[in-house]
């Protein structure tokens, strides 16, 4: 939104004067490519990642062309609120909805089949994918699942009723403290990575695992890597606490 405004900003300071001398219009469609331009020039600049590009770049000249279809504001208003509930993650701590797949909730189960009666944590967990296959599983294990978008986490409810050995938390998961679980499993991104190992450090005690799925804990070996059987080559990043 920063890079957003200051392209806008810088646009409008100079196009709003020099229409406004002319007695003319501001041509509507230049003016939203020249904020796209100049929105691809400063994300280029501040060297943000290159989907951030092509969304800075292509933003404005699509509001205005969705400005032409004349939608009622009302199903902008709807369509925000929906991808809220959905998305929250994202919002709050740029950690987008990913799911686990089948095979890499199949891996976790073997990787945690000899914990018996351990106390398994996933943060962020979705729809609850791997809590429910853990929960089917592993029928010894405690297994418990906590997600804070709303629309993730009725699925996830619906998915896991029944279930004796689950538990299904709409909480933030920074609010969890660590220490009681001895395995804990989070697929998030890069960007709350290094204040999760500083919170995993504090509270994981010696013997426990930390595994995180495609992204790694920055500058930090893992334990293992597990590389799951599927089409992506879905990585898994196991650390053991209290082991170099």
């Amino acid at each position: 939104m920063a890079i957003q405004f200051s392209a806008v900003f810088l646009v409008f300071s100079l196009a709003w004067p020099y229409y406004l001398i002319r007695g003319e219009t501001l041509p509507w469609l230049e003016v939203s490519l020249a904020i796209g331009g100049i929105g691809l020039l400063i994300a280029c600049l501040t060297q943000q990642p290159w989907w951030w590009r092509l969304i800075h770049a292509f933003f404005a000249p699509c509001a205005y062309l969705l400005s032409l279809l004349a939608i009622p504001p009302g199903w902008y208003l709807l369509a925000f609120i929906l991808l809220l509930l959905l998305y929250r993650g994202a919002l709050s701590g740029q950690i987008p909805l990913f799911l686990s797949n089948t095979k890499t909730c199949s891996a976790i189960a073997a990787l945690l089949a000899d914990r018996t009666h351990a106390r398994i944590l996933d943060l962020g967990a979705g729809t609850a994918s791997v809590v429910r296959h853990l929960g089917q599983n592993l029928r010894n294990a405690e297994i418990t699942g906590t997600e804070n978008a709303l629309i993730p986490w009725l699925i996830g409810y619906l998915r896991t009723r029944g279930f004796a050995n689950i538990h299904w938390l709409m909480r933030d998961f920074w609010q969890i403290p660590l220490a009681e679980y001895d395995a804990v499993y989070a697929f998030l991104s890069p960007a709350p990575m290094p204040h999760l190992w500083e919170k995993i450090q504090r509270e994981m005690r010696p013997g426990s695992l930390f595994v995180s799925n495609s992204f790694p804990v920055p500058d930090q070996e893992p334990s293992f890597l597990i590389e799951v059987d599927d089409a992506r080559k879905t990585l898994l990043f196991c650390y053991e606490i209290g082991h170099s």
